[in-house]
């Protein structure tokens, strides 16, 4: 038994059951009682435990459903555009032109104030900004700009976008940031004793190394959009939608099978967009 206990193999196992609990119990488990429950039916009444397809049928066989997922993918991608270009700069910024690590920190920890606040909060303060009696409106109009409020400043997917990139740059920002802080100062020196330009060594030095830290950022993001739905739901007035509210719906109508199934869809499409990801690039070595 104690040789037993002295295998590196058994060793490791002992070391990770304690993990592999936790994730069986808090992550795990709850997946499987949706997956169970998005196969159940349900009346006005109550939900029947009775094995159907009738909420995947009534899924797919619906073109809101459609409209919706291409709703929730056009939000990722705008939003995923936005926050690398941000990110990519704010990190770049960081990590090559600000030279004293006091500064790095500093300007860094300045990057993560607005999350001092819930998210919620953050997502509502651009409502009396970009209002039509708003900050913005009546600034443009001050400045003789525009004759009259601007309507798409708000409850649009204007709106939403905006909302979503202040909400989620930041988790675009630290990975890349991080990765950057990686990369040996000797080879831009030697790309620039070789005579290339700063844009040459951007392409061919700095981006290749940065890939894992952008796939990590993008993965944050683009999951992070796809299942919100609370900022869909305040900065569209309730004019658009995405997954998360075709959910949110479900539930307040109680029928959680349907909004189950819904989430089980849901979960699958986020795992196939992040598993096409990592087989682009190889994000282990930052883990």
């Amino acid at each position: 038994m104690q040789r037993l206990l002295k295998s590196p193999h058994v060793t490791g196992w002992l070391l990770a059951s304690p993990v592999a609990l936790v994730l069986a119990v808090f992550l795990i488990l709850p997946i499987v009682m949706i997956a169970v429950i998005s196969f159940w039916t349900a009346t006005e009444f109550a939900i029947v435990p009775a094995f159907s397809f009738e909420n995947y049928e009534f899924l797919f066989g619906s073109s809101v459903t459609y409209r919706v997922f291409l709703n929730t993918f056009k939000y990722a991608a705008i939003t995923w555009a936005i926050t690398l270009t941000l990110g990519f700069t704010i990190a770049y910024f960081l990590a090559f032109h600000v030279r004293s690590q006091t500064w790095q920190t500093m300007l860094f920890l300045l990057c993560t104030i607005p999350f001092l606040t819930s998210n919620i909060i953050r997502m509502i303060s651009w409502i009396p900004f970009l209002g039509r009696n708003g900050i913005a409106n009546s600034t443009l109009m001050d400045w003789g700009l525009i004759d009259a409020p601007l309507e798409w400043l708000l409850f649009s997917d204007f709106a939403v976008i905006l909302a979503f990139v202040h909400l989620y740059t930041l988790f675009m920002v630290v990975p890349i940031f991080n990765t950057m802080m990686r990369i040996d100062r000797s080879l831009l020196e030697a790309a620039n004793d070789a005579g290339a330009t700063g844009f040459q060594t951007l392409v061919n030095v700095i981006i290749p190394l940065t890939k894992p830290g952008i796939m990590i950022g993008t993965i944050f993001v683009v999951t992070l959009v796809m299942g919100d739905f609370i900022t869909v739901r305040f900065m569209s007035g309730s004019q658009s939608a995405n997954v998360g509210r075709l959910i949110s719906n479900d539930i307040a109508l109680l029928q959680y099978p349907s909004a189950a199934a819904t989430a089980i869809v849901l979960l699958v499409t986020v795992l196939l967009v992040i598993t096409a990801l990592l087989r682009l690039v190889d994000i282990r070595k930052e883990l």
